[in-house]
């Protein structure tokens, strides 16, 4: 079957269930629908993209921008739909929303085992800045935390 082409757009409080079933698929500590529902419609420093496949949210990406500095929270593609691009996708957009709004870097964290996003990030120039001991709840695992200048 043909996949259709992905469009990426700024998530809306309708979107939270679509984005709760790639949450739910993606993490063993998955956010909550209210933790989503809080980040759109109150945290004002919050802007979260989804990614669209055939009328199906696949994807999704948080970022944070506060004096200067912006922060992607989260991203998470649909099992079923990775290797397409669409994190590649999200992350895009993230940056080119981070760089309107007057981030000058970016942080975020990952998995020390997540080669893969890894490999994403440092595509778009993220270098590691340390390392959070314990970071993730589910497994104690360690967070790598990578910076870009942009």
């Amino acid at each position: 079957m043909t996949k259709g082409k992905v469009r990426v757009r700024l998530m809306d409080v309708i979107d939270i269930d679509g984005v709760m079933e790639v949450e739910m698929k993606s993490f063993s500590v998955p956010w909550t629908k209210e933790a989503f529902y809080q980040e759109i419609t109150k945290n004002h420093f919050a802007y979260y993209f989804i990614a669209e496949q055939d009328r199906k949210i696949v994807g999704y990406c948080g970022l944070w921008v506060i004096v200067g500095d912006g922060h992607i929270t989260n991203i998470a593609v649909d099992p079923d739909a990775r290797g397409q691009g669409i994190g590649n996708d999200l992350l895009s957009a993230s940056i080119e929303m981070a760089k309107m709004l007057g981030a000058d870097k970016l942080s975020l964290e990952v998995r020390v085992t997540n080669e893969t996003a890894q490999n994403l990030y440092r595509k778009y120039g993220f270098e590691n800045g340390g390392i959070r001991k314990r970071y993730y709840t589910d497994n104690n695992e360690d967070a790598l935390v990578m910076w870009v200048k942009l």
